[in-house]
């Protein structure tokens, strides 16, 4: 009886699995050639640039993405890493090498509305929307369980994917994601999505740069930073500049209309959450009261408060970094991953 339970509870488990690669994006992949310019991005990306081309919401799109293979003998594992909402598939430089050189596959999406995608006119973004996207890419490439890596909006994202797909997840690694707090629900005003088309309008190269070295990396700066800043720019004074900032604004409202915060006790995959208790992230703090503000963006207490509510989390806190670690202390941060993904 115990056996004819535990088999069925299997099947069920592999059924689920299977649905669960189903329900996701059905596409192609092509290798190119593609313009230097593609989707309005000119950044020359470390790996070379394919495209997963499908249909989504009545309009075909294109979603770019570096697929790096193992520098080393594989160990037949798969690392997806999804960036954030500054951030494209190159700013995981150092940790994709790292993870390649550990003999993992390691895929490298530019989600819709960023980078090197497509920058849809009318596209309702949704965390649903894109992690379904991500799926999608994957089945395409016949990829099956992974492990997922996200940070920032890419965070947020990956906990929304990991209750999506539950099954297709080996382990979770969150880097300084944004939601882990409810930021409405704390007292954020809602805004019109004009309003955050406006303020990404307004965006220029000395803003980006002050907002990154104040808050990214705590009031310090490299010139080897000066790269990610260039990258951004390039994308919002380039050939798609409309299009992008409609898009980034749009994502603004989807990171507050789309909490997360709720349901982290709900994710059944083995995680890993690292914080830079320097992070003081969050969204909608600019037009807060000077009261609600004070206090959003603790990551110094959201971290533990979080991985508490994560059945089987393990927390990593970096006591004097920002919002990147991966960016700011690329082999601290490489091996605290490494070393947790051993275990």
């Amino acid at each position: 009886m115990k056996f004819s339970t535990l088999a069925s509870g299997l099947v069920s488990a592999a059924s689920l699995a299977a649905a669960q690669l189903q329900l996701a994006a059905n596409g192609t992949i092509s290798k190119g050639p593609f313009p230097a310019d593609l989707n309005g991005s000119n950044f020359t990306y470390p790996w070379p640039v394919n495209v997963f081309s499908f249909q989504s919401q009545q309009q075909q799109l294109q979603m770019a993405f570096m697929d790096v293979k193992p520098t080393c003998a594989p160990n037949g594992q798969t690392a997806v890493v999804l960036h954030g909402k500054n951030f494209c598939g190159p700013t995981w430089n150092d940790t994709i090498v790292a993870l390649a050189g550990a003999g993992y596959r390691v895929i490298a999406p530019d989600q819709v509305g960023w980078c090197k995608s497509s920058k849809p006119d009318n596209y309702q973004f949704s965390l649903n929307q894109l992690a379904f996207n991500t799926r999608g890419l994957l089945n395409t490439l016949g990829i099956g369980n992974i492990t997922l890596i996200g940070h920032s909006v890419g965070g947020m994202l990956s906990t929304r994917f990991a209750l999506q797909y539950p099954q297709t997840i080996d382990r979770l690694v969150l880097v300084d994601p944004v939601g882990l707090e409810d930021y409405v629900e704390k007292g954020v005003p809602y805004v019109s999505i004009d309003y955050d088309i406006a303020a990404e309008a307004a965006q220029t190269f000395d803003a980006i740069k002050a907002y990154e070295q104040a808050i990214y990396y705590v009031g310090q700066w490299q010139d080897s930073y000066t790269v990610w800043v260039t990258m951004l720019t390039n994308i919002y004074y380039g050939s798609r500049r409309a299009q992008f900032i409609k898009n980034q604004g749009q994502i603004v409202d989807m990171v507050l209309t789309s909490p997360v915060a709720h349901y982290f006790g709900d994710i059944v995959s083995k995680t890993l959450l690292i914080v830079g208790d320097e992070d003081h992230v969050a969204i909608g703090s600019n037009w807060a009261s000077p009261e609600v503000a004070a206090t959003l963006g603790h990551f110094n207490v959201l971290g533990p408060q979080v991985c508490g509510e994560i059945p089987d989390c393990t927390l990593y806190q970096f006591p004097t970094l920002g919002h990147a670690p991966q960016i700011s202390a690329p082999s601290n941060f490489t091996k605290v991953v490494l070393d947790w993904l051993k275990e």
